[in-house]
């Protein structure tokens, strides 16, 4: 009986299909380079020096942070550890009493957590994936039923994602947009969007979705990610 043939791989030899290094950055020797010596080169690089809701603010955060925002065209950047971090943060301690969430079906995980740690959490409402109908439909029941967010005095926050990792389909960000002014002309419809598994790879210079569709000025916030196409760690809020 012949012995069975065991084939090795270099890893240089495969090709990945499933990780979220999008653009192989994170094996790219120029970017290793420059990237160790701009530490090298940074005298804030070493420690917070506390909470940055008291005083763990340094240099670095808001150099970074304008840099962001500069880029991105957003008013405002922040950063946070990680996109899970970023998504979980801002549902928990965004809406408020009296206030409504919306999501697709296929919203990540963080948002999830967020949302049930929310003030909101009693008024967390689901429509069908990437559905523009099913979004309308649930909008104006919500509206119907609810004088404050008729009057405009109550919010919804509405979350999608602009790129879904797990069926590589994308939402259909100007209908969505369309939907929510149509139904809230008052302006109390604030769409977010997780740009995660499209920054770096869609838009004008990898700005994503939001960008490529000229949507920056009708999103209330995006979220994007260090960790997938940009070979690092961390998140931040636009």
């Amino acid at each position: 009986m012949a012995e069975p043939v065991i084939s090795s791989h270099s890893p240089s030899n495969l090709i990945d299909f499933s990780s979220n290094d999008y653009l192989s950055l994170s094996t790219n020797n120029q970017l290793r380079e420059l990237f160790l010596q701009k530490l090298a080169d940074e005298k804030d690089i070493l420690g917070s020096g506390g909470s940055r809701l008291l005083d763990g603010n340094t240099p670095g955060h808001f150099t970074l942070e304008t840099r962001l925002k500069d880029f991105f065209k957003a008013p405002a950047a922040l950063l946070f550890n990680s996109g899970f971090d970023a998504n979980s943060g801002l549902f928990s301690c965004l809406p408020q009493p009296g206030d409504y969430i919306v999501f697709d079906e296929y919203i990540h995980a963080s948002v999830w957590d967020g949302c049930r740690a929310s003030r909101a959490a009693k008024s967390i409402h689901v429509f069908k994936h990437n559905s523009v109908y099913a979004l309308e439909k649930l909008l104006c029941l919500i509206k119907d039923k609810d004088d404050g967010v008729r009057r405009g005095d109550q919010n919804i926050f509405i979350s999608v994602e602009s790129l879904y990792s797990m069926d590589g389909d994308f939402a259909p960000l100007p209908a969505i947009v369309d939907v929510i002014e149509k139904i809230l002309p008052k302006g109390n419809g604030h769409l977010i969007v997780d740009e995660a598994h499209a920054t770096g790879v869609y838009g004008p210079q990898g700005r994503g979705l939001v960008a490529m569709y000229g949507l920056d000025d009708k999103v209330t916030a995006r979220l994007h990610t260090f960790g997938k196409a940009l070979a690092t760690n961390g998140g931040k809020l636009m």
